[in-house]
């Protein structure tokens, strides 16, 4: 799955967009370009990681102490996607 994919689902607040891929029953990654997201207004990506419903940190997609990463083009985000199917050892499925 690539970011070019995905149905990017239009938000109002903040005004933008965003989709949800489930990878097995416990990691959820939040793509976002919106008005606030890190790099939005530039044309870039934000993401997040969820564990059990829980943002959280994750040791080769977001810092050490950061549950965030912003100003991501599409191939990062194409990466991190990548890197999370591998990780997790599951495919992605869009849940929004």
């Amino acid at each position: 799955m690539k970011l070019e994919n995905l149905n990017m689902v239009k938000t109002k607040v903040p005004n933008g967009v965003q989709a949800l891929i489930k990878f097995g029953p416990h990691y959820e990654l939040s793509i976002v370009k919106s008005d606030f997201s890190y790099g939005g207004s530039q044309g870039l990506y934000e993401i997040a990681v969820y564990v059990d419903n829980q943002m959280t940190e994750l040791p080769g997609i977001t810092q050490p102490g950061d549950t965030v990463k912003g100003y991501l083009t599409e191939d990062n985000v194409n990466d991190i996607i990548h890197a999370m199917t591998q990780l997790t050892k599951r495919d992605p499925k869009q849940i929004n």
